[in-house]
């Protein structure tokens, strides 16, 4: 199984996490389901950029970006090229490390 890095942010994660996730699955589910509180406002549905990632290791193997995506991500407080929104983000076989952005678009940030 692949494994996936998230890189410490003072929020989110403080001390950074590594975990396995199964190949096939949605980048922001494997995320969620290990702790990691990622906004993701519109239900994962790709109408916004909350679930904003920078992917630091691991972007060439990855499917590329949608149109729809690479719209969303113009609006991502922070976009690098290697950004990605972990909605939209299916994990493959290979390893992950992710930056988690210091903000998002969002105002007020939900508490889940």
């Amino acid at each position: 199984m692949p494994h996936i890095t998230v890189l410490p942010h003072p929020v989110l994660c403080p001390q950074g996490s590594t975990f396995e996730a199964r190949s096939g699955s949605f980048l922001c589910d494997a995320l969620l389901r290990h702790g990691i509180a990622l906004e993701h406002a519109c239900e994962k549905s790709c109408a916004c950029s909350t679930c904003h990632v920078i992917v630091k290791h691991g972007f060439e193997q990855l499917r590329p970006a949608s149109e729809d995506e690479e719209d969303q991500l113009d609006r991502a407080w922070g976009a690098a090229p290697q950004s990605r929104l972990a909605c939209q983000v299916v994990v493959r076989d290979g390893d992950l490390v992710l930056e988690l952005p210091l903000y998002t678009v969002n105002l007020a940030r939900e508490q889940s």
